[in-house]
């Protein structure tokens, strides 16, 4: 005779939900929790969601980690680093384990346990501010850019680095989904180089010379050709998750420019809503350490754009004081000037600072001042960018 059916018990009201199609609730994200920081001059500077997508870590410019409940909504638990400072805070493949970039005293990244709040590790080599951290989606390691000009190859259980890369301003570095392949990108020389992983002491397999958008109409060469020496300008590097488009966030007034990742050629420019233009550079981060330069303020940042999990939408900041916008990277760009505009736009009262898109669940995570949790609502429809 067969057991009894067991039916198992329906997500929590209001969770994130992983089985509705993006395309389906995209314009319907809307803010579902706010949680303020320390004081009203606290940003969260970078965010992390775990593999579960259970929780979310952000680091603050207070020098706090912040530990997130996503899938209930709720605080955790605040871990200081005063003596260190902390910035790029990233959760390896283990939820109560961590690794993050010193803000202060010395270069090294620590690792970090949050059950306990004991360092595990601690990876010295960098001689400079740290400006990337990216953990290997395949295994323990990760890897590391910093102002040294050195890219440097880790494994979490080793305190010295497997490999070494000197390059150029090489500012923002990331994996792509099958950890096969490191990009690399350097400002100063407009320029994003990839790496086969198995390889990485071998010159790069393909470089990206974005300068070749100089050719383009004078809209698509500022990004670039006004801001090649400085590093603030590029905010973002990041694969989609079905490995065929690149993104480079930038702080400039026009937008973010989408690769293909596999030529290098320019799919799109994504411009931000034009309410919101010309940006208000006290607005903008910096890219992504500190800065003293007024025309960026002084919160370091990660870059305020972010894949969704199907690597169909790009969820960024306004560039405003408020709300995000969404962009199709499969909608019509503009043929002579390579443009492509915002689906839709997210209503929020909050700068868009950092964004993360949950891994495992149609959510997302923005900061700035605060800390905002988005989930589709029902029956809002999409509001216009």
């Amino acid at each position: 005779m067969a057991g009894p059916i067991v039916v198992p018990p329906p997500p929590p009201p209001g969770g994130p939900q992983a089985t509705q199609k993006t395309s389906d609730v995209i314009g319907n994200l809307r803010p579902t929790k706010l949680f303020k920081l320390s004081t009203p001059t606290t940003y969260a500077t970078s965010l992390s969601f775990d593999d579960s997508g259970e929780f979310l870590l952000a680091a603050c410019s207070d020098e706090s980690l912040q530990l997130y409940n996503a899938k209930e909504g709720r605080a955790l638990k605040t871990l200081f680093s005063k003596k260190y400072g902390a910035h790029l805070a990233r959760f390896t493949h283990h939820s109560q384990s961590i690794i993050y970039a010193s803000t202060k005293t010395d270069d090294t990244i620590r690792y970090l346990s949050t059950h306990d709040n004991q360092f595990l590790r601690y990876f010295k080599g960098h001689t400079a501010p740290v400006t990337a951290l990216a953990l290997c989606p395949a295994s323990d390691t990760f890897i590391s850019g910093a102002l040294d000009n050195t890219v440097r190859l880790w494994s979490l259980s080793s305190p010295s680095p497997q490999g070494k890369l000197n390059l150029a301003t090489p500012t923002l570095a990331t994996y792509d989904p099958s950890a096969t392949v490191i990009a690399i990108a350097s400002p100063s020389t407009s320029s994003i180089l990839l790496y086969d992983l198995r390889n990485y002491d071998k010159p790069p397999f393909a470089t990206f010379d974005l300068r070749a958008l100089d050719s383009l109409p004078a809209i698509m060469a500022s990004p670039l050709a006004a801001g090649a020496g400085a590093p603030r300008d590029w905010t973002k590097l990041e694969f989609s998750n079905d490995g065929k488009s690149l993104i480079v966030g930038t702080n400039n007034t026009l937008g973010h420019l989408l690769l293909d990742a596999f030529s290098g050629e320019l799919k799109a420019l994504l411009v931000r809503p034009p309410q919101y233009l010309p940006l208000n550079p006290s607005s903008l981060r910096a890219t992504p350490w500190p800065s003293s330069s007024s025309a960026v303020g002084t919160a370091a940042g990660q870059g305020d754009v972010c894949f969704s999990a199907d690597g169909r939408y790009v969820v960024g900041g306004s560039g405003g004081d408020r709300d995000a916008a969404v962009w199709d990277v499969q909608g019509p760009v503009d043929e002579e000037t390579k443009t492509l505009a915002p689906l839709c736009g997210l209503p929020c009262k909050s700068r868009v600072g950092v964004v993360e898109w949950n891994p495992r669940y149609n959510m997302v995570a923005t900061a700035d001042r605060e800390v905002v949790f988005w989930l589709p609502e029902d029956g809002v429809g999409s509001k216009p960018p």
